[in-house]
């Protein structure tokens, strides 16, 4: 994101390096339920825009037979497993594992043999065999789309950078219910632990 204004500065300090993606990526499609697809709930913004892009990708993803997570936030219907982000969020509670708002989207609905994650917390690695999981499958580079950009899907890119994986942000497959968080979110993502690439080039790179 080269036109943000802060981008001399951080160039000048040496931020914004690119880490490029390795020769065994896998997919991470972070918390696309319908919840999070519905602006009466917790979604709005650009992630529609995101789903419908996202598919793509993860077509691209199976057809590359790339590994590929998807990820719900589950919470048990007594809420005996919430913890302080619920705390912060108490409307995530609702999100069950029979919650309609906490399926994932039909158009991004996981294949045979694709992992999905239940998690309690932001990051998709956080308390879930997610790490291990990519490293049984030999991945090397992590490329993520989801939602919501501040939220989850930098927590979850956060945490691929410090488990040592490459990571790719597919810019036009990760959304957010308010853009100006989703820039920023990507600006500084950029600048510190991911690559930021449309899909488009994701897929350039890959052939």
């Amino acid at each position: 994101m080269s036109g943000h204004p802060e981008s001399d500065l951080y160039h000048r300090q040496g931020f914004g390096r690119a880490s490029g993606m390795g020769g065994r990526p896998a997919l991470l499609v972070v918390d696309f339920v319908a919840g999070f697809a519905d602006p009466a709930q917790f979604g709005g913004g650009n992630i529609a825009e995101a789903i419908a892009e996202a598919t793509h990708l993860l077509g691209f993803a199976r057809h590359r037979r790339w590994p590929v997570a998807h990820t719900r936030i589950v919470y048990a219907e007594d809420g005996s497993d919430a913890g302080i982000f619920a705390r912060k969020v108490p409307g995530l509670l609702a999100l069950t594992e029979h919650a309609a708002a906490s399926q994932i989207v039909p158009e991004l609905a996981p294949a045979p043999g694709e992992l999905v994650l239940r998690k309690q917390g932001a990051s998709a690695f956080f308390g879930t065999g997610l790490a291990a999981w990519l490293t049984h499958h030999g991945a090397d580079t992590v490329v993520v789309a989801g939602c919501t950009t501040s939220g989850c899907v930098r927590a979850s890119v956060v945490d691929a950078m410090q488990h040592n994986f490459r990571t790719l942000v597919a810019t036009d497959c990760v959304g957010d219910r308010a853009i100006p968080p989703h820039q920023a979110s990507l600006f500084d993502m950029g600048q510190k632990y991911a690559d930021l690439m449309t899909r488009a080039e994701i897929e350039r790179a890959a052939a």
